[in-house]
């Protein structure tokens, strides 16, 4: 399937889709403490979005049953909101999408409860800072591939792998669409395959894992870990080729 170019007006509408994603993510960084549970994000996540005049882009989609997926600790995507009530030291990734008249917003963070090791901030930081560096490296005119292999380079030089077999996407009026954009290089030649051009729409998430990354899917058949077991971290940000140059959608302002 081709990859979708939009037009100013779509992106617009992609645009307000994801402030709302933002909007809410600044609020739960907020409420992320010790004692909340998993279940009372989720919720707090779903009203916002409504209360935004959206719908939670996730609930339903392929069977997931919650609005936010909730990654705590060792899982690193797809985690199913449950009672469990955060406590200091743990760090929890929420992945929340939006649809708003059609077009849908992604994105998501890794928040740390109250104090965190400074392994899980060094952790945290490079998805965070692997998805910049990538916002920042993108242009028209470069592979896809291109930025996949940049993506790796960067997270195993801080001394980290990301995880296999997940990626980002391309989005708009469907909440996935093509390419897919792992954060690594697939085949040998990142000089392949489709070219970035302007008035595309894509999620870049990096989701990094410590020893190994090698997927495993939970009995839930959602939440996924890495085969080492060790904690994880993930960062997403949707953005649109404009100007020859990536644009973050998914800000509050």
């Amino acid at each position: 399937m081709a990859i979708s170019l939009k037009q100013p007006s779509e992106i617009q509408k992609m645009r307000a889709a994801n402030k709302i994603v933002a909007r809410t993510l600044d609020y739960i960084q907020g409420v992320i403490k010790p004692g909340i549970s998993l279940l009372d994000i989720d919720k707090i996540c779903e009203d916002m979005i409504r209360s935004q005049g959206a719908k939670p882009a996730f609930k339903g989609l392929y069977g997931f049953p919650n609005a936010a997926c909730i990654s705590v600790n060792e899982v690193v995507i797809h985690g199913i909101p449950s009672e469990y009530k955060l406590k200091e030291g743990d760090i929890v990734s929420v992945d929340i999408g939006s649809n708003l008249d059609g077009y849908f917003g992604d994105s998501a963070r890794t928040f740390g409860v109250g104090k965190i090791s400074s392994e899980d901030e060094a952790l945290i930081a490079c998805a965070k800072d692997a998805l910049y560096f990538s916002i920042d490296f993108i242009e028209a005119g470069m592979h896809f591939k291109q930025v996949c292999h940049e993506l790796e380079k960067f997270i195993t030089a801080r001394g980290y792998v990301p995880l296999r077999g997940f990626c980002g996407h391309g989005i708009g009026k469907r909440p996935h669409e093509e390419p897919e954009v792992p954060n690594y290089l697939e085949g040998t030649n990142p000089k392949a395959g489709p070219k970035i051009k302007n008035g595309m729409t894509f999620c870049i998430e990096p989701m990094i894992c410590q020893k190994d990354g090698t997927p495993i899917i939970g009995a839930d058949k959602w939440a996924v870990t890495s085969k080492d077991g060790l904690r994880t971290s993930h960062y997403e940000h949707c953005i649109a080729i404009v100007n020859n140059r990536a644009e973050i959608l998914s800000l509050a302002d």
